[in-house]
């Protein structure tokens, strides 16, 4: 059984509402038939696991022991209109809007019997790390010095809007926007499917996943779908296009998988496209697999792929494809070992050479410059350029030849990193610049080590916490000409709350944390509320930059995309 949207935000954390341990709860009517549960199990796991661990606290609270701690009914009333639950006042709803930053749509869709089923599953965990054995050392506050405001607003004009994939938000699940090498064509994409290229403000079909590929799932959600797209920079020449996408489990044999005792939930796909008419509108041609992998969870999967658009024909890193591949999710539900290491795939970012055969599956080539190529172990994977991430979620290039990586983090830390080939990036025992317990309690993170420097730890040139920010949102060196005044930053945001912020690329330095600025977006000459512009407490905010360098806002919850266009003075 699948459904086909994830589950909200429905409990609280015991330290944050310990109160409920004080009154007497009603769950006798939570079923306890075994079928019953074991589809509990099954709904949770494809629906609200991107969002929810047992017992480790991400997007939403941990739920390990919620059915004994908050009333039956609440629950199912708050899965199926959050929204409600929240504007009529409850204090309950209104502390979880105020911890996680993210206010959850309608889920009335779901049946009764749905979530009578998760929460059968859920009365069955109980929390394993209870608060006592937290560490007295954790960090209350790992960042206390707060993102200050600029002066900077930036006026920006509407675009186009995509067409809607879902008659409620998220509208559109527009996430990556890029253009054809050596061309103004422009492209972006939305998870549940379809490439769309904008055409004089407008966007029409380019290329369909769902009709390509008959095992093409968007579920369970958040990031799963059709993740990424690249064209190559022969492309006006060559028509080879690379895309990545999620299939069931068990769909194909997997290039790199799991022992079976772990679960998997789906599997990300890379593939390559030909077309023999790379001027046309719509794309006809054939395509071939290239890597297959499976996860446990729907997040943290291979949302980008990319070439390096400075590189020149006959240099090293020419036609070479990055790709960034997140833990799945597998280090929160406790495997934390398949996540930092370079004999496994996952938490790594990767560089291929499209057209080689020399990989263990024989598909694409190994470049004979990657870090690890000459790696004596044979259970190396000598595909990794680097690695020690939980969601190298957004990949770019600076003009002078930086490659910066946006990491998403678990509870605690959002990293800008610069990457440099075979060095290890921490996770999952570290979050940013923190020392994190990947075998206990993750919610909380602790000050370095005074010998950190012995475990070779390539740490974040810019971070911050979760006091700013839930989500990074990666972006790019501003190169247009528009506007001047972003000449030489790097422009970036925070996807679940829509703020926008700047770092000054001549600050970015390894060793060193860069100095965060926040800047201002203004339309129609005022200066915007993301959450009443959007109108949507989850902002789900994405950056895309054109062939001119200029720079472009936009958003699931509404599907619109808007070009920045000057600076304003207020």
């Amino acid at each position: 059984m699948r459904i086909f949207t994830r589950l909200v935000l429905i409990a609280i954390s015991f330290l944050v509402y310990s109160c409920t341990s004080k009154q007497t709860i009603d769950y006798s009517s939570i079923s306890t038939d075994d079928g019953f549960i074991a589809m509990g199990k099954i709904v949770f796991q494809q629906n609200c696991s991107p969002c929810h661990n047992i017992n480790q606290d991400g997007i939403g609270p941990r739920l390990g022991g919620i059915t004994k701690q908050v009333a039956t009914e609440w629950l199912k009333g708050f899965i199926k209109n959050p929204g409600e639950v929240i504007t009529s006042g409850d204090e309950r709803a209104s502390a979880l809007l105020e911890k996680y930053k993210v206010a959850m749509p309608v889920f009335g869709h779901l049946s009764d019997e749905n979530i009578d089923q998760v929460l059968a599953y859920l009365h069955t965990q109980n929390l394993s790390l209870e608060e006592s054995q937290i560490d007295t050392a954790a960090l209350k506050d790992p960042i206390p010095e707060k993102i200050e405001m600029s002066d900077l607003v930036i006026s920006m004009e509407l675009v186009t809007s995509i067409p809607a994939s879902a008659e409620k938000a998220p509208k559109a699940r527009i996430t990556k926007m890029a253009n054809i090498p050596g061309s103004n064509r422009m492209f972006i994409v939305d998870l549940r499917g379809k490439l769309y290229e904008l055409v004089n403000d407008k966007s029409r079909v380019y290329f369909d996943m769902a009709q390509e590929m008959p095992d093409f799932i968007p579920q369970p959600g958040l990031a799963t779908g059709f993740g990424s797209f690249a064209f190559h920079p022969e492309f006006l020449q060559n028509g080879l296009m690379y895309t990545t996408h999620t299939e069931p489990p068990g769909t194909q044999l997997a290039d790199f998988s799991y022992a079976d005792s772990i679960p998997v939930t789906l599997q990300w796909v890379l593939q390559e496209w030909k077309t023999e008419a790379p001027n046309d509108p719509n794309f006809k041609g054939t395509n071939r697999e290239m890597l297959r992998v499976n996860m446990v969870t729907g997040i943290h999967g291979v949302q980008e792929v990319i070439f390096n658009p400075y590189a020149k024909s006959g240099e090293e890193d020419y036609g070479l494809l990055y790709i960034g591949i997140g833990d799945g999710g597998a280090v929160e539900q406790g495997y934390p070992w398949t996540a930092n290491n370079i004999q496994n795939i996952w938490g790594t970012i990767i560089r291929i050479d499209p057209k080689g055969n020399n990989s263990k599956n024989g598909k694409y080539g190994i470049p004979p410059l990657n870090p690890f190529i000459n790696d004596t172990d044979p259970k190396t994977l000598r595909e990794i350029y680097c690695y020690g991430f939980r969601n190298p979620h957004r990949i770019t290039w600076s003009s002078d030849g930086k490659i910066l990586a946006s990491n998403i983090g678990q509870h605690n830390i959002e990293a800008l990193n610069m990457i440099e080939p075979g060095e290890f990036y921490g996770w999952p025992v570290r979050e940013g610049t923190f020392v994190m317990d990947a075998y206990g309690s993750m919610n909380n993170v602790f000050p370095l080590p005074k010998e950190d420097s012995i475990y070779n730890i390539t740490y974040p040139v810019a971070q911050y916490d979760h006091d700013e920010g839930n989500a990074i949102c990666g972006g790019f060196e501003y190169t247009g000409s528009l506007i001047p005044d972003l000449k030489g930053k790097y422009i970036f945001g925070d996807i679940m709350i829509g703020r926008l912020f700047y770092v000054e690329m001549s600050d970015l330095v390894i060793g060193q944390q860069a100095a965060i600025m926040e800047w201002q977006a203004s339309y129609q000459q005022g200066i915007l509320n993301f959450k009443d512009f959007f109108g949507n407490d989850r902002i789900d905010l994405r950056i895309g930059q054109d062939s001119d360098g200029e720079l472009y806002l936009y958003t699931k919850a509404d599907g619109n995309v808007y070009r920045l266009t000057e600076t304003l003075s207020f």
